[in-house]
């Protein structure tokens, strides 16, 4: 008969990562995301409330989505169990929900625990829906993507979502001082390693832990490396950024952001970061040409242009040469006049369209293509504009029952000046003329 205990005991010599060893045993342990465990956080106060109800973590990898989830399953007395999305089916969903219904007979809940949670498809996350509203589990999913684009409307207005922080400077500090303090012995660093150390850990709490176990596993006894020796001992994780991830849409939308606040040296920097990432050049280009017409419109329509005639140039010249059209166009947009007239009057033309969609416009400007439309007023006062004085008729266009509506209001920025101004001419005209 095999000795269980000799089993027991084997298994607590063994060697167990200093990310493991450190993870958190209170909230208070957990370093990072005071928004959500500090004193006044938004978990705290849940816990503190009595009802927390069910969550979904979204955050980058090593910021204690896991640990916080465990342990809040203790403060709130409830029985954990754990899953990963990537291994687990609809099968043993029904069996992790029957043995939940089980235990709430018997007076204990259940904290679910999903990891990956953006793994699973559509049905797979409906089957959570009937036991989440019925409160067999408190379910908390963790996701590294956006829930807005990766869990269903169904799931997601039954769940509280918090946001968990890439770990800052100070808080990768704290965790490697807390590694010192269990290893009994500094980090073998100078400053400028140290710090270089926590910038490649990007974020990463686990990542942080993990190379600073390399490098005490790399020192000789007395030995302190530099930021070079660090480089040559490590390797540096690459910036996390996939473009098939929230790193795809936070850049591109500060991209975005930047061209539209002018400032062309952060429109260049979040440009040249997509780039150095990989990211698909035509998704930037296409962002380029929405920006022309979303942001800058009319008080420059060149920009337009411009857009254009880089993704064209990209796509003569391919990389890396092609990329100079890009950030050329990026400057051009980030320089140009801003208006977002068009982009407002558009929008509310086509609230106007669906609200008023079955008027009919007014019979003057309807062609009469048969003599029973003409003979009941189909184009029978129009006037053909050309004829008319500045080539200026002034009549109204519009159906009867919705009169005049004023859509476009141009800026006093660039070119929509002097639309503006045209505009208000033609206002007079019409005003001077009755119409």
């Amino acid at each position: 008969m095999p000795d269980l205990f000799a089993a027991a005991r084997l298994d607590e010599d063994v060697p167990r990562p200093l990310a493991d060893r450190l993870r958190p045993r209170v909230l208070a342990e957990v370093v990072g995301q005071d928004h959500l465990v500090g004193p006044h956080g938004a978990l705290t106060r849940l816990i503190e409330a009595g009802s927390m109800g069910s969550l979904v973590f979204w955050g980058p990898p090593g910021t204690g989505k896991t640990t916080v989830a465990r342990l809040l399953a203790g403060e709130t007395k409830l029985h954990f169990e754990q899953i990963s999305a990537i291994f687990s089916g609809v099968a043993d969903l029904k069996k992790i929900f029957e043995a939940a219904r089980g235990r709430r007979a018997s007076g204990q809940g259940t904290l679910l625990f999903v990891d990956e949670i953006h793994r699973f498809n559509r049905a797979q996350l409906d089957a959570f829906l009937p036991v989440m509203e019925d409160g067999t589990v408190t379910l908390i999913g963790a996701t590294t993507e956006n829930p807005s684009f990766e869990l269903n409307a169904a799931l997601l207005s039954r769940a509280r979502v918090m946001v968990f922080r890439g770990l800052d400077g100070d808080a990768i500090a704290q965790l490697l001082a807390r590694a010192e303090e269990a290893e009994g012995r500094p980090l073998p660093l100078d400053g400028e390693a140290r710090l270089s150390l926590a910038r490649m850990a990007d974020g990463d709490g686990r990542a942080a832990l993990t190379l600073a176990e390399e490098v005490w596993r790399s020192a000789k006894p007395g030995e302190v490396f530099g930021q070079e020796a660090l480089g040559e001992i490590v390797q540096r994780r690459a910036p996390i950024y996939d473009k098939a991830q929230e790193g795809h849409y936070n850049l591109i939308s500060a991209l975005h952001k930047t061209i539209r606040g002018s400032d062309p040296d952060a429109a260049l920097y979040y440009l040249a970061r997509m780039l150095d990432g990989g990211e698909d050049r035509l998704f930037i280009a296409r962002r380029l040409v929405r920006a022309a017409v979303e942001d800058i419109g009319m008080a420059d329509p060149e920009a337009l242009a411009v857009a254009n005639a880089a993704k064209d140039a990209y796509d003569f010249l391919g990389s890396p040469e092609g990329e100079l059209a890009l950030a050329q166009a990026t400057v051009y947009l980030a320089t140009a006049p801003k208006s977002n007239a068009v982009y407002t009057a558009f929008k509310a033309a086509m609230a106007a369209a669906k609200e008023h969609g079955s008027l009919m416009p007014p019979r003057t400007i309807l062609n009469a293509p048969t003599k029973l439309m003409k003979s009941i007023g189909y184009g029978a006062t129009y006037r053909y504009d050309h004829d008319e004085p500045d080539a200026f008729s002034g009549q109204d266009y519009w159906p009867e029952k919705l009169g005049r509506q004023r859509f476009y209001e141009p800026t006093g920025r660039g070119l929509e000046a002097r639309i503006g101004e045209r505009l208000q001419r033609w206002r007079r005209l019409r005003e001077e003329r009755g119409e």
